[in-house]
Formats: C-alpha cells, structure tokens, sequence
C-alpha cells in the first residue's frame, strides 16, 4: 500500500478509462469472447463447476470479514474483555468491504448507472441498447453492470493482504490480484459484467483500501492505535452490558479505566 502501488492503479485507471471510452466496442469485442453465437448464450453460466467456482470464489472473500464481524459482535455484547482482534484492523477491514463492495457499488452505482449487462444487450440476444461505461443512460432500471460487485468484493481480499507479515505480504498482494482476477473473469464468461465494469471495480477497492490504510496506519494526524479503538468500543457497548447486568442480577462493578 505505497504510493507506487497508487500511482499504477491511477494510470490504469486512466487509460482504461480513456481507451473504452474512446472505442466502447473493445468491451463487446472481450465480452464476444464468452459468447456462443449457435445457442446464443453465454455457455459457461450453465456450467456447474463454474458456478460453483463464482459461489465459493464469494465464501473466500466473506470469510475474511468473519473474524472482524465476530469479533465487534464479541465485544459490543462482552465491553468488559479486551478485543479478540486488532481494533485497527477490525475498523480497516469492516470499513473497506462496506465502501468497496457495498456503498459505492450496489447503493451507489448499480442502483443509478444504466448500463445493461452483456447478456442484456443485443449483441448477445438481448433486449437491450449497449451502452459505454461512462453513460449512465442505459435501459436498466436495477441491479445493473457497472461496476461489478462480485468484482470488488473479490479485490477487496488486497485489504487483509495489506495486514499480512510483510515477509508474506507480496505473496498476499499476488495472491488477492490473481483471485480478483479470475473472479472477474468468470463474471465476464458468464455475461454478467463487460471488462470495463470489473476493472474499474478493482481499481476503485484499492484506491479505497489505499486511501483506508494511509488514514488509519500510515498518516501521523490520523492513524491511531488499537487501544483507543478497544477503549472507544468499551465506552460505547459498557451502558448496555451494565443494563442488561442488572436485569438478570449480574454484577458489572466499576466501569474499567479508559
């Protein structure tokens, strides 16, 4: 998570960008790649070891959110125990996945930008007008193409490779790339999203978990350490433990120094 790794990401960015808006036809051209133009169908969405591949390529991802999600639970309900897992890392990977893969995607974007999805445009025996990314002016009215969801939750693994040692971190780097990349893939060979909207969606969770990792490790005005996060967690969850103490005869004695 250096500026390097920025830098790339911002350029690529700006050349997918400009390039598929120049000649929005590369993305039918990628996208005919998965297309059977004999059965008119994208024949590796009724493939079901690839479906399975796209289910369990999902579990992968969300398994990572499990141990932050648990361990917040933990301590919202036990204020008076200290964190199972780094408050930072609780507050990086949480927040990540719900800019990344929630907010900015399906509330955001999916819900307003138009475009149909490959298997929805007529080039592929749909209904559809194809439209580039950039236009938001397209005939879907919900859960539309860009950018993929799929595609950044898969990305998204590159926020606990950021938390891996940093002798396994370049390991954990290549590991999230190729996964999100082959997520992708099977999101494009099965007509779900052309390759601008899971690019784009890759390139838009690592500026996020850039910009996550920099507020919250990196920048001295605004990082912050797992104490305070523990302490913050304590002072919010210790009136409801103390209530709920009380109701079934439980003691909470004095309320731990912050």
């Amino acid at each position: 998570m250096n500026r390097t790794g920025l830098f790339i990401a911002l350029a690529l960015w700006l050349v997918i960008g400009v390039v598929f808006g120049l000649y929005p036809e590369l993305d039918l051209k990628l996208a005919a790649l998965f297309f059977d133009p004999q059965t008119k169908t994208f024949p590796l969405k009724l493939n079901g070891w690839a479906s399975f591949a796209r289910d369990a390529a999902m579990w992968v991802a969300w398994a990572f959110v499990l141990p932050p999600l648990i361990a917040l639970a933990v301590k919202m309900f036990r204020p008076d125990r200290p964190l199972m897992v780094s408050g930072r890392a609780i507050i990086f990977l949480l927040v990540t996945i719900i800019m990344s893969a929630g907010i900015l995607t399906n509330l955001t974007f999916k819900s307003y930008w138009g475009r149909p999805r490959p298997v929805a445009v007529t080039q592929f025996a749909g209904d559809q007008q194809f439209v580039p990314w950039w236009d938001p002016r397209g005939d879907c009215t919900r859960n539309c193409s860009f950018f993929s969801g799929e595609g950044a939750t898969a990305f998204w693994t590159l926020a606990p490779a950021a938390l891996a040692p940093p002798t396994w971190r370049p390991l954990a780097y290549a590991g999230a790339v190729v996964f999100g990349a082959v997520t992708s893939g099977l999101r494009m060979a099965f007509g779900g999203h052309f390759f601008t909207d899971v690019s784009i969606a890759g390139l838009v969770t690592f500026v996020v978990i850039w910009l996550a990792f920099a507020l919250i490790y990196r920048w001295p005005r605004t990082r912050f350490s797992d104490e305070s996060v523990d302490a913050a967690l304590t002072r919010l969850a210790w009136p409801g433990y103390r209530r709920r103490q009380r109701l079934f005869g439980g003691k909470t004695g004095p309320a731990p120094s912050i």
